[in-house]
Protein backbone atom coordinates (compact mmCIF):
# COMPACT_ATOMS: atom_id res chain seq x y z
CA UNK A 1 0.00 0.00 0.00
CA UNK A 2 1.41 3.45 -0.89
CA UNK A 3 2.25 5.91 1.85
CA UNK A 4 1.70 9.66 1.53
CA UNK A 5 3.43 12.25 3.67
CA UNK A 6 1.92 15.73 3.64
CA UNK A 7 4.23 18.49 4.85
CA UNK A 8 2.67 21.84 5.74
CA UNK A 9 4.40 25.10 4.87
CA UNK A 10 5.03 25.45 8.62
CA UNK A 11 6.99 22.17 8.62
CA UNK A 12 4.43 19.92 10.33
CA UNK A 13 3.92 16.56 8.67
CA UNK A 14 1.20 13.93 8.42
CA UNK A 15 1.93 10.43 7.09
CA UNK A 16 -0.96 8.18 6.02
CA UNK A 17 -1.52 4.88 4.26
CA UNK A 18 -3.23 5.35 0.92
CA UNK A 19 -5.41 2.89 -0.95
CA UNK A 20 -3.83 1.64 -4.15
CA UNK A 21 -4.81 3.85 -7.05
CA UNK A 22 -6.37 6.47 -4.80
CA UNK A 23 -6.97 10.09 -5.73
CA UNK A 24 -4.79 12.47 -3.73
CA UNK A 25 -7.79 14.80 -3.16
CA UNK A 26 -9.71 11.96 -1.46
CA UNK A 27 -6.70 11.11 0.69
CA UNK A 28 -6.44 14.78 1.70
CA UNK A 29 -10.12 14.91 2.64
CA UNK A 30 -10.08 11.70 4.68
CA UNK A 31 -7.03 12.77 6.67
CA UNK A 32 -7.37 16.57 7.03
CA UNK A 33 -4.15 17.02 5.09
CA UNK A 34 -2.70 20.55 4.96
CA UNK A 35 -3.51 21.13 1.28
CA UNK A 36 -5.89 23.98 0.36
CA UNK A 37 -8.65 23.33 -2.18
CA UNK A 38 -11.14 25.57 -3.94
CA UNK A 39 -12.68 24.45 -7.25
CA UNK A 40 -11.59 20.78 -7.17
CA UNK A 41 -11.87 20.68 -10.96
CA UNK A 42 -8.47 21.71 -12.31
CA UNK A 43 -9.41 25.28 -13.03
CA UNK A 44 -7.99 27.46 -10.23
CA UNK A 45 -4.61 26.06 -9.12
CA UNK A 46 -5.32 26.54 -5.40
CA UNK A 47 -4.33 22.94 -4.67
CA UNK A 48 -0.90 23.09 -6.32
CA UNK A 49 1.59 20.92 -4.50
CA UNK A 50 5.31 20.33 -4.75
CA UNK A 51 6.24 16.66 -4.96
CA UNK A 52 9.28 16.48 -2.68
CA UNK A 53 9.86 12.72 -3.06
CA UNK A 54 8.31 9.81 -4.90
CA UNK A 55 6.93 11.43 -8.07
CA UNK A 56 7.09 7.98 -9.68
CA UNK A 57 4.33 6.80 -7.31
CA UNK A 58 1.88 9.20 -8.99
CA UNK A 59 0.25 8.63 -12.37
CA UNK A 60 1.43 11.13 -15.02
CA UNK A 61 -0.60 14.34 -15.28
CA UNK A 62 -3.38 14.46 -17.87
CA UNK A 63 -3.96 17.31 -20.33
CA UNK A 64 -6.42 19.22 -18.11
CA UNK A 65 -3.91 19.32 -15.25
CA UNK A 66 -1.03 20.25 -17.55
CA UNK A 67 -3.00 23.21 -18.93
CA UNK A 68 -3.47 24.72 -15.45
CA UNK A 69 0.12 23.99 -14.43
CA UNK A 70 1.20 25.80 -17.62
CA UNK A 71 -0.60 28.94 -16.41
CA UNK A 72 1.62 28.87 -13.31
CA UNK A 73 4.83 28.33 -15.28
CA UNK A 74 4.81 24.51 -15.25
CA UNK A 75 7.51 24.36 -12.58
CA UNK A 76 9.29 21.05 -11.97
CA UNK A 77 7.69 18.70 -9.47
CA UNK A 78 4.45 20.69 -9.19
CA UNK A 79 1.09 18.94 -9.49
CA UNK A 80 -2.56 19.66 -8.71
CA UNK A 81 -3.79 17.68 -5.71
CA UNK A 82 -7.29 17.64 -7.20
CA UNK A 83 -5.98 15.69 -10.22
CA UNK A 84 -3.04 13.64 -8.95
CA UNK A 85 -3.69 9.93 -8.48
CA UNK A 86 -1.58 7.23 -6.87
CA UNK A 87 -0.45 4.26 -8.94
CA UNK A 88 -1.46 0.78 -7.85
CA UNK A 89 1.12 -0.93 -5.67
CA UNK A 90 3.54 0.25 -3.04
CA UNK A 91 5.80 3.23 -2.69
CA UNK A 92 5.94 6.51 -0.85
CA UNK A 93 5.33 10.09 -1.90
CA UNK A 94 5.99 13.28 0.05
CA UNK A 95 4.22 16.52 -0.91
CA UNK A 96 3.65 20.03 0.40
CA UNK A 97 1.44 22.90 -0.74
CA UNK A 98 3.07 25.45 -3.03
CA UNK A 99 4.14 28.46 -0.95
CA UNK A 100 2.95 31.96 -1.87
CA UNK A 101 6.41 32.98 -3.14
CA UNK A 102 6.73 29.99 -5.51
Amino acid sequence: MPIVTFVSNEGDSLTVDAPSGGALADICDKNDAPVPFSCRSASCGTCRIVVLEGAEVLLPPEDEELEILDVFGNKPNQRLACCAKMKNGGGAVKVRPVADHE
